[in-house]
């Protein structure tokens, strides 16, 4: 399957395009912003990420020769698909970093170009950007919750939708995750994957113990057993136990013992115990089975003894919220502001190509965003996008530009970062955004506000299509 052809598209994008060909307007120019609208996992932010993966396919994407054929199949005007032979993405791209924190209403991109190049590429940035954010942000709040001290380790890939499992994995490692099971991710991104065993393996054995001493012999750098297939405390554990004093006398150490179900507070304690009692204080509990930030929350406050939580698939599912509500909506057509009028003003798009400065406190920490005009310097104060009566004084001097130039005539601008750099970087953003805004319960609403001057436009537009 090659998914850098033009057709990893919807079929809207494609029919609008043709209308636009057929009637000369596809050469128009056009801006669009992407942004969303509501926060996932009823939380106070989202982590940017995918902008990586977005600019290596619009460098690349194309209609290749069985593209057009299909699309003549499907009856599509010739000349148009003829155009088609030739289309590159040649548009103008501003973009907020990957891995910074980012908040409702907001445009996060944006994207410049012929409406014809805007239209057949919405559908795969918003593909990208919406999976992955979603996930690098539950993947934050997981390790939140979990501290700085504990390792985790991604275990989704059997269950996540499909090919997204390798996105799945990229974003949680950003998101700030140690390790995947997803060898290709591991490879592809130079990601740590970490495994243990399956019940299969030591089902496959007539006894537990002779399974484990095998699998010791074959991994003894990075042995940890499964010891939940039986008994966890009166077989697992001991089993374990014996292997590990075995391991020792070889000069080798067992790294760990997973748990992946029952109470894990309960027998996390309990080996715990076993194992100390054993002089096995350096061998690591794993824990498995169904974990998300609010069983790991429940897990601390029962202080379960588990140095690595292992997360699956709530994780890669975005689970209690299966996609994030990312849009992308036309703010400007032949260099002219455009709106879209809705009954809920919180449907409503801001008009005309804008810039976003952030604003901190006098500790570096994030404050509010404001949304401008593109070519306005920053704000000394902004106002409520939806409840106008509020408004808020701004320091100008603390003030930074939060998008730039990505991609310029179709071109990447914006240098290469691994994920690494990217789960560098997303930390210490993190590190920036206030607690009240990273708290599970009731998290503080960030302030994001409208400079008057965009406010002002957004205002005549709406009254003059009210009116018209």
């Amino acid at each position: 399957m090659n998914f850098n052809t033009a057709l990893y598209t919807d079929l809207y994008q494609l029919a609008m395009g043709q209308a636009y060909f057929l009637k000369d307007k596809h050469e128009t120019t056009a801006t669009f912003d992407y942004f969303f609208r509501k926060t996932p996992f009823d939380g106070g932010y989202v982590l940017f990420c995918g902008l990586e993966e977005v600019l290596d396919w619009l460098e690349q994407v194309s209609f290749s020769e069985e593209d057009l054929a299909y699309l003549k199949a499907e009856k599509f005007n010739e000349d148009f698909i003829n155009y088609l032979k030739n289309f590159k993405f040649k548009g103008h791209i501003q973009s907020m970093d990957e891995g910074e924190i980012v908040f409702p209403f907001s445009p996060i991109l944006t994207v410049t170009g012929t409406i014809l190049e805007c239209q057949i590429i919405e559908t795969f940035v918003l593909n990208s950007l919406n999976f992955q954010s979603l996930i690098a942000t539950k993947a934050s709040r997981i390790r939140f919750i979990a501290g700085e001290e504990k390792s985790l380790a991604e275990f989704g890939l059997r269950r996540a939708q499909g090919y997204a499992g390798i996105q799945a994995s990229r974003s949680a490692f950003i998101g700030g995750f140690n390790y995947t099971s997803n060898v290709l991710a591991g490879q592809s991104f130079n990601i740590p994957i970490s495994g243990t065993m399956a019940h299969a393996y030591i089902q496959s054995y007539d006894d537990e113990l002779t399974a484990f001493r095998h699998f010791a012999e074959t991994r003894p750098e990075n042995c940890v057993l499964l010891v939940d297939t039986y008994n966890t405390l009166k077989s697992g554990v001991p089993n374990a136990i014996t292997v590990a004093k075995e391991m020792e006398t070889r000069g080798q150490k067992l790294l760990g013992i997973r748990l992946d179900s029952g109470d894990l507070a309960y027998l996390s304690k309990a080996a715990r115990q076993l194992l100390d009692a054993a002089g096995l204080e350096y061998v690591q509990i794993a824990a498995s089975n169904q974990l998300d930030e609010h069983v790991i929350r429940s897990l601390k406050e029962q202080q379960a003894q588990i140095d690595i939580y292992g997360v699956g698939t709530n994780l890669v599912v975005g689970k209690l919220n299966g996609a994030l509500d990312g849009v992308y909506k036309l703010c400007s057509f032949n260099d002219t502001p455009r709106i879209k009028i809705s009954e809920n003003l919180k449907k409503m798009n801001f008009p005309g190509q804008k810039q976003v400065y952030r604003f901190k406190d006098e500790h570096g920490h994030y404050l509010a965003d404001a949304i401008t005009l593109q070519h306005l310097e920053a704000p000394k104060e902004m106002a409520h996008p939806f409840e106008p009566h509020k408004r808020m004084v701004l320091d100008a001097a603390t003030a930074t530009p939060l998008l730039h130039d990505v991609m310029q005539n179709g071109k990447r601008v914006y240098p290469k970062k691994t994920v690494s750099e990217l789960k560098t970087i997303a930390k210490q953003n993190l590190d920036c955004l206030p607690m009240e805004h990273k708290r599970f319960s009731n998290p503080h609403v960030y302030k994001v506000g409208l400079s008057p001057e965009l406010e002002q436009l957004r205002n005549q537009l709406k009254n003059d299509k009210l009116q018209g």
